[in-house]
């Protein structure tokens, strides 16, 4: 009985018991995972935003609070409104028009090679099962809207009651239960250092993406630009293989509009961007410690998509990474770097 009382007392054995605890009631509320994931989302995304205007501004953070909330309820229902469904009717388009630009010989050899090599791996097929989810959730506006009302009120009483919230949760330090609190605020700070900075790094790089994808469609005559403009943004939500997704629909259109020229125009853009986000966008937004290999990025985004959906794709990196820096796992250059220095100086 001693042992066992012992080994109960473990800290790592406490920890494990936790974890497994918080992936216990997480698993009961499966059914609530897109209100729970969206509510951590906006609360972590509008705290920052809100800590960026306050050390600009001197002015009352509820104030604050209450404005971006109604700004960006404001934006959510006018892009519900008036463009998912215009998005959800140009992509069914899209892969009408994919279906019969792949059955229609070219009198240009590059393009028929093009052609023959994507009826060979079968693309469009993969490309449909793919559309036809995303058309599923763009046309399910009114349960998808109902999530986000929800999660959008949560996180605005979260962040009203920010400071109260946080005394009264800390109560529960000194219970009967306390060890249980100090592990799950193990996790949680470790949850909120890593998810939320790497969900934070993906939204600006999406919206840097869809930005600068924008001015280059723009110069170029593209049509409907707004729509293909959030197509690149939710699609560059996707870490890595959203921009080469993107490609796709973008060379399909640019074909009809320019021709080849406009593919060559439109890889050329998708290659910049991609480099601009590789080299520039990624290595100062990722405060995380592992830089992944492209290889366990595909991985992770193949299997997420498999278990999770869409919720799999967006954030499958963010929990890997969460786990990552909760066993310790860390970019032995990083480590290295420090003594280097020292050795140098």
């Amino acid at each position: 009985m001693k042992e066992l009382s012992s080994f109960l007392q473990n800290r790592s054995v406490r920890r494990v018991g936790v974890f497994i605890l918080i992936a216990f009631v997480l698993y009961l509320l499966r059914s609530q995972m897109n209100i729970i994931l969206l509510t951590f989302i906006f609360s972590y995304l509008i705290t920052r935003l809100e800590n960026f205007i306050l050390r600009r501004i001197s002015i009352y953070r509820q104030i604050i609070v209450l404005i971006l909330y109604a700004l960006i309820a404001a934006v959510i229902v006018f892009v519900f409104v008036k463009y998912i469904p215009v998005l959800a009717d140009q992509i069914n388009q899209l892969v009408k028009f994919g279906n019969t630009f792949l059955k229609t010989d070219s009198n240009n050899d590059f393009i028929n090679y093009i052609v023959s090599l994507a009826n060979q791996f079968d693309i469009m097929k993969y490309t449909e099962q793919g559309v036809s989810m995303i058309l599923t959730y763009l046309t399910n506006v009114g349960t998808v809207l109902m999530n986000v009302f929800i999660a959008l009120m949560l996180s605005l009483f979260f962040s009203l009651g920010k400071e109260h919230l946080v005394s009264f949760t800390n109560q529960f330090s000194t219970s009967k239960i306390g060890f249980i609190y100090e592990e799950v605020k193990f996790f949680g700070s470790k949850f909120v250092a890593t998810f939320g900075k790497v969900i934070e790094a993906q939204f600006i790089i999406a919206l840097v993406n869809a930005v600068l994808t924008t001015i280059a469609l723009w110069i170029l005559g593209f049509p409907q630009l707004m729509t293909l403009s959030i197509m690149v943004f939710l699609l560059g939500l996707i870490p890595v293989a959203g921009v080469i997704i993107s490609l796709i629909p973008l060379t399909i259109i640019g074909y009809s509009v320019g021709g080849v020229e406009y593919i060559f125009y439109i890889l050329i853009v998708v290659i910049i961007i991609h480099a601009l986000e590789s080299y520039v966008l990624n290595p100062k937004l990722m405060s995380a410690k592992t830089n992944l290999p492209v290889f366990y990025t595909f991985i992770i985004l193949i299997f997420g998509e498999h278990f999770f959906g869409i919720w799999g794709l967006i954030v499958g990196i963010p929990v890997v990474m969460f786990f990552l820096d909760v066993l310790g796992v860390t970019n032995q250059e990083e480590i290295e770097q420090p003594k280097d220095t020292i050795s140098h100086t």
